[in-house]
């Protein structure tokens, strides 16, 4: 479950790390239906005997799809939630970088710090995360963003 705070209290949560998710697996099936989904059939992530010639050693996750399971992450414990939400909007992301590539049968995770806080218009609340996916028993994380969230209250 995700922190749940009203308003008045944001401030107090402010360059702190407001959560973090269990482990997922990152499975071939997965990486093979991001491919179908976008296109992007790189052999790097769908071919795992030609993969393996990389200095990779196996077929390895797309960055991106990385970065769409921010989405998922956020559900899970991600990230502030305010009291009497009607809404949440994805805002977009001020910067991404991907640092580690995830390799198949790898465990990732999302920890969550929130940044920023600031309310853009009566009931609006703009949100900057910042939300680093980890790699289990990696040293570098796989990716590193801020993610930004417009929520509007009742």
């Amino acid at each position: 479950m995700a922190n749940v705070v009203s308003v008045d209290q944001l401030k107090n949560y402010i360059g702190k790390e407001v959560g973090i998710t269990e482990w997922l697996e990152i499975d071939q099936e997965r990486i093979n239906k991001f491919a179908d989904a976008t296109g992007d059939h790189q052999y790097i992530h769908v071919d795992p005997e030609r993969a393996a010639q990389t200095p990779f050693g196996t077929t390895i996750a797309h960055g991106f799809l990385t970065l769409s399971l921010m989405s998922m992450f956020s559900s899970m414990n991600g990230g502030i939630k305010l009291e009497n939400a009607v809404m949440g909007i994805n805002y977009g992301l001020d910067k991404v970088r991907f640092i580690n590539p995830v390799k198949v049968g790898s465990k990732i995770r999302a920890r969550f710090e929130l940044i920023s806080a600031e309310e853009k218009k009566p009931n609006h609340y703009l949100m900057k995360h910042n939300v680093t996916i980890d790699i289990d028993g990696e040293e570098k994380p796989a990716l590193i963003a801020e993610w930004l969230g417009m929520t509007v209250v009742a």
